[in-house]
């Protein structure tokens, strides 16, 4: 086993963010002097070809804002465990206008020898790109993320990037690759590319508010979709249907959607959690259709300075809805509606709110920007330290205990199946009346 040092993972390196592609050109006094003019004839940029791996609703959308981020990408390939989901998503992007951009029929040549069905069709997806969107369910993003670095491929992805320890360690164990490689990978942490995290961000960091001494961050919301089991599925297919419901899948909200809020308390401190401790529950949501997550999670995390972010995230209809954060320091406070205010109230900087890019567009275009000018973004490292943050958020909720850093993620506890295949059973499996086991908090073992 690999063990992993959490006074070697608390750090964060910060990331040097890409401003923009937009190069000026300045004037050129040539006095006296022959030249070429067709030396200074502007050649198109080269096509770059893309690759579709996971086509429900976050690959059709991830896909869209890559197409219209730069003007010379094609999707040449495309990749879905089920055929009729790659079908939707491929009528969906055909249409003569797509989400009020128009149409992409000019920028889409995928025929019908280039998709891709099965559990091992991302191969086969990934082989013919220069630039692959991974966004598959996470419980996959591991191996997808494995191959594509392998044949040195740019890659935008989806977060998380694991649901357990052992995934988490096999994506930081591809960083040091993807780094000789050079590879661009821009991770679906949106708000790292959205403009008033960003100038909040460069106010925390320049002391604005102070000593970061305390946040709290919340998704609480009234819960995703849910799929119902049909008589002639087997149970693999059913839960990859109902995929947000199982560990091995989704890796429970916490760590699905909560990660975004708990990223944001990352990187406003620079540093990950060493520890954490807390609570969590099936209150509400208890039905058979909702699988083995939790629908309430309140997790405290510990930084190595003693600073403490205060988590909570909730699945239940008709509660309070609460989707921020809130970073705390010795001079003020910051918010995720971007404002800071000093200790008495005093609002001392307040984000403009509108004329921003979409940072779901933005990711794409400074991906394809830096692709274009031999720059490098990679969000690798902190997309997979953030996943474990909130994996062991998971794992303390689930059982009761206090975990450090370095007992999180150095679990040995694997939650993908031994086998993929249709006749293949997930480790997680219902009793006869069609119900799974639910994590009790003082009983589950999760190291």
């Amino acid at each position: 086993m690999t063990h992993i040092d959490s006074k070697n993972t608390s750090g964060l390196n910060r990331r040097d963010f890409v401003k923009g592609s937009a190069m000026a050109a300045g004037g050129i006094m040539l006095s006296g002097l022959a030249w070429d003019a067709s030396a200074m004839t502007l050649q198109k940029p080269k096509e770059l070809k893309l690759a579709l791996v996971g086509c429900g609703g976050r690959g059709s959308g991830a896909v869209v804002q890559a197409l219209i981020a730069d003007p010379n990408v094609k999707l040449v390939a495309m990749a879905d465990a089920f055929r009729d989901r790659l079908d939707a998503c491929y009528s969906n992007i055909t249409k003569d206008d797509v989400d009020g951009k128009g149409s992409l029929k000019a920028k889409i040549d995928v025929p019908e020898k280039n998709k891709f069905v099965g559990f091992e069709g991302y191969k086969s997806a990934i082989d013919l790109a220069d630039v692959v969107i991974l966004a598959t369910p996470p419980g996959f993003r591991p191996y997808h993320l494995e191959y594509a670095i392998k044949q040195s491929k740019h890659i935008f992805c989806e977060k998380p990037l694991a649901t357990d320890a052992v995934g988490i360690r096999k994506v930081l164990g591809l960083l040091e690759e993807s780094k000789q490689k050079n590879l661009n990978i821009v991770v679906g942490l949106q708000r790292h590319y959205e403009s008033s995290y960003r100038e909040i961000m460069k106010r925390v960091h320049g002391g604005e508010i102070g000593d970061v001494t305390s946040g709290q961050v919340y998704w609480n919301s009234a819960g995703v979709w849910v799929r119902e089991r049909q008589p002639d599925m087997t149970e693999m297919q059913y839960q990859m249907r109902n995929w947000y419901y199982f560990n091995w899948l989704c890796g429970d909200h916490i760590v699905e959607q909560h990660i975004h809020n708990i990223d944001v308390m990352n990187w406003a401190k620079q540093g990950y959690p060493v520890k954490a401790q807390g609570m969590g529950g099936r209150q509400v949501r208890t039905g058979k259709e909702f699988g083995e997550i939790f629908d309430h999670h309140y997790v405290e995390y510990t930084y190595e300075d003693g600073a403490i972010m205060n988590s909570q995230c909730r699945h239940i209809k008709g509660c309070m809805d609460k989707v921020t954060e809130e970073i705390v320091g010795t001079k003020g406070r910051a918010d995720g509606s971007g404002n800071i205010v000093d200790l008495k109230g005093n609002i001392i900087y307040k984000h403009r709110g509108k004329d921003d890019p979409n940072p779901y567009e933005q990711e794409h275009v400074e991906l394809f920007a830096s692709i274009r000018k031999g720059g490098v973004i990679n969000d690798l490292e902190n997309g997979a330290k953030a996943t474990m943050t909130a994996i062991m958020g998971r794992m303390a909720t689930y059982s009761g205990r206090e975990l450090t850093w370095e007992e999180a993620i150095n679990s040995e506890v694997n939650l993908f199946p031994d086998r993929l295949a249709w006749d293949a059973n997930p480790k997680s499996m219902p009793d006869k009346n069609g119900f799974y086991t639910i994590a009790v908090p003082g009983v589950t073992q999760v190291i």
